[in-house]
């Protein structure tokens, strides 16, 4: 299925899940670093820990795909070796892999008869990874756990009615590793096609291997990847999309950007379930009383360069609300108790450092707290709740915002 908001050649839709010897329908486009046909590929299907702290920087340690056992066969085993562009050792695909192949849309961008991309802004070509694939694959239980699955029934009943449909084609805006794909295709019937918008390309390899094979009534699900930031989008790249999903992500938009978003989805008349925005509440037990402080600091910096933040969900359910769509909003908090303890140690440093990054003069006291709390932590007596809103926008079908 093809669609005009794609960074690179024509190509066909990939298999979800799709192991070395697996990928079909893809196109030989270049990577940077490579030549086509050359053998020097990216390997489809790299998951796990990146050392050097950052994404695709360092060296890729042998890791094992989501849902495959270290003992299991794996897309990370059976390899020759293939060079990846930006990282300092090898990955490798298994005999039988396509010379010069790499999954549609994980390619650059730019190319003589490529199609316009979907984004919201420009990104330098320089600037690392906006997330680590070790952040994402450790928030993503939590994730799961927190999704407002009230939204479920009233988009499955749109989605069931919209006319013309023989299967549902669902863009996800900033996928990552695909963790809004693995939660939500099992719970929706009838054939899917995925297709997976991110600017990083590793991200994109990840989410489109580690994609589910079927829908929750055992209809196949197909994935294709698409390489660019997130808006400028308009209705005509979202021409034959069903729905548009995304995971924390409109927190980090303007309000133009969000605007955008609902205009395009609206007069596409595609619904849209936007999920994990943060509410700007945290609530840590026992209480602190430099609690509601760091909160504040930390909401702070979350509006840096315009950016919406902890008002995010606010603006777009406006947004949307102004376009004709209906909106319903719920509550879809992170719970951290002692078995999240390295998601909860993760976020709590990551939560303290932005809050001290936009007031310095915290920090002496910030640094007492956090030692404390991670000790608390340490101990099993620290619970954390992180809130976060999720947003279902219906559409009038076939478009029709006013």
């Amino acid at each position: 299925m093809t669609n005009p908001a794609t960074t690179t050649q024509q190509g066909g839709a990939i298999p979800a899940q799709p192991g070395p010897r697996e990928v079909t329908g893809v196109t030989d486009s270049a990577v940077p670093g490579t030549k086509p046909g050359s053998g020097q590929t990216i390997a489809a299907g790299v998951q796990g820990a990146v050392s050097g702290g950052q994404s695709g920087r360092g060296q890729v340690a042998e890791a094992a795909l989501p849902g495959v056992g270290i003992g299991g066969e794996s897309a990370a085993r059976s390899i020759e070796h293939a060079a990846v562009p930006g990282l300092g050792s090898s990955v490798a695909f298994g005999p039988g892999h396509v010379p010069g192949a790499v999954i549609p849309g994980a390619g650059p961008s730019g190319k003589p008869g490529s199609r316009p991309t979907v984004k919201l802004r420009e990104a330098d070509p320089d600037d690392p990874p906006r997330y680590a694939p070790e952040w994402l694959e450790l928030r993503e239980p939590a994730d799961a756990a927190g999704r407002a699955h009230d939204l479920l029934d009233p988009l499955r009943i749109r989605l069931a009615n919209m006319p013309g449909k023989s299967g549902v084609v669902i863009h996800d805006l900033g996928c990552g590793t695909g963790s809004m794909g693995r939660w939500l295709a099992p719970r929706l019937d009838g054939a899917q096609h995925w297709i997976l918008h991110d600017r990083d390309p590793y991200l994109l390899h990840f989410a489109a291997v580690s994609s589910p094979r079927s829908a929750a009534d055992g209809s196949r699900v197909t994935v294709e990847t698409r390489r660019g930031d997130v808006a400028r989008l308009t209705p005509d790249a979202l021409q034959g999309a069903s729905l548009v999903t995304a995971s924390a992500l409109l927190d980090v938009l303007t309000r133009e950007e969000i605007d955008t978003l609902a205009a395009a989805c609206t007069g596409a008349g595609c619904p849209a379930l936007l999920t994990l925005s943060v509410a700007g509440r945290v609530e840590l037990t026992p209480s602190h009383p430099l609690d509601a402080e760091l909160t504040q600091a930390f909401n702070d910096h979350q509006r840096r360069d315009g950016l919406l933040g902890p008002d995010a969900v606010t603006a777009a359910a406006e947004a949307f609300s102004e376009h004709g769509a209906t909106v319903r909003l719920h509550p879809s908090p992170w719970r951290l108790g002692p078995e999240q303890a390295a998601l909860t140690e993760q976020w709590l440093r990551g939560w303290v450092g932005a809050a001290v990054e936009e007031r310095p003069e915290l920090r002496a006291e910030a640094d007492v707290y956090l030692t404390n709390r991670l000790a608390a932590l340490a101990e099993g007596e620290l619970r954390v709740t992180v809130h976060h809103v999720d947003l279902l926008a219906l559409s009038r079908p076939g478009g029709g915002a006013s």
